[in-house]
């Protein structure tokens, strides 16, 4: 089987297992990271084999839809590719990508570093700001029925994983406690660079939604 093949039907099976997903980690969700990752690829040393993978695999079982088992992306990432004889190398590369990619409050090192992760992860950050990361927060906040905002409620910047994952504070603590963060934990230039400009549109949103929260505008 080709890898064109194998990409092709990686997309058919994540299309498939996604179908009935959360708004914020559906397909299309998918879709913006793998285009991401692969627009900054272009300026990379990358396996783009393995970028594209880790990209189309890398929520195929989010910890926060499964009890916070984080066992069961890997897990079911692994099957998949195996069925497919995937290159084994290819395969502990791209389950790697899948266990370390994710914020986990921001507290928590890293236990694998490749220059692919680094593609995946600055792809899969950039679509947790900007115009998208700010509908994203919002629509999980509503699928998760938490406030707002609660100017009662500061935002936690110090919290631990547990912490971080059993979180139920208002949406806009949310942009304290990681996408306002993410700006400068980018890897690559051309996530940099992209992520300033979705990081300033971000302080630009803020500043609208307090004027308007105080009825001001």
């Amino acid at each position: 089987m080709t890898s064109k093949e194998i990409i092709n039907k990686t997309i058919g099976f994540v299309k498939e297992t996604l179908a009935d997903a959360e708004g914020g980690h559906d397909w299309f969700h998918i879709l913006r990271v793998y285009n991401n990752a692969l627009h900054i690829s272009k300026n990379e040393a990358v396996d783009v084999f393995v970028v594209e993978l880790g990209a189309l695999l890398h929520d195929i079982a989010d910890s926060k839809f499964h009890n916070g088992d984080e066992t069961v992306g890997p897990q079911v990432a692994r099957e998949f590719l195996f069925k497919l004889n995937v290159d084994s190398q290819v395969i502990e590369h791209v389950v790697n990508i899948i266990e370390n990619i994710s914020f986990k409050g921001g507290n928590e090192a890293q236990k694998f570093k490749s220059a692919e992760l680094d593609v995946v992860q600055d792809a899969d950050r950039l679509d947790a700001i900007g115009a998208i990361g700010i509908a994203r927060c919002f629509n999980y906040g509503g699928f998760k029925n938490r406030e707002l905002y609660n100017p009662e409620i500061k935002p936690h910047l110090s919290m631990t994983k547990a912490e971080y994952k059993t979180s139920t504070a208002p949406s806009i603590n949310h942009f304290y406690e990681k996408l306002l963060l993410l700006k400068d934990k980018m890897n690559t230039k051309t996530g940099k660079d992209i992520a300033t400009k979705r990081h300033a549109f971000m302080e630009l949103y803020l500043e609208q939604f307090y004027k308007e929260w105080n009825g001001i505008v």
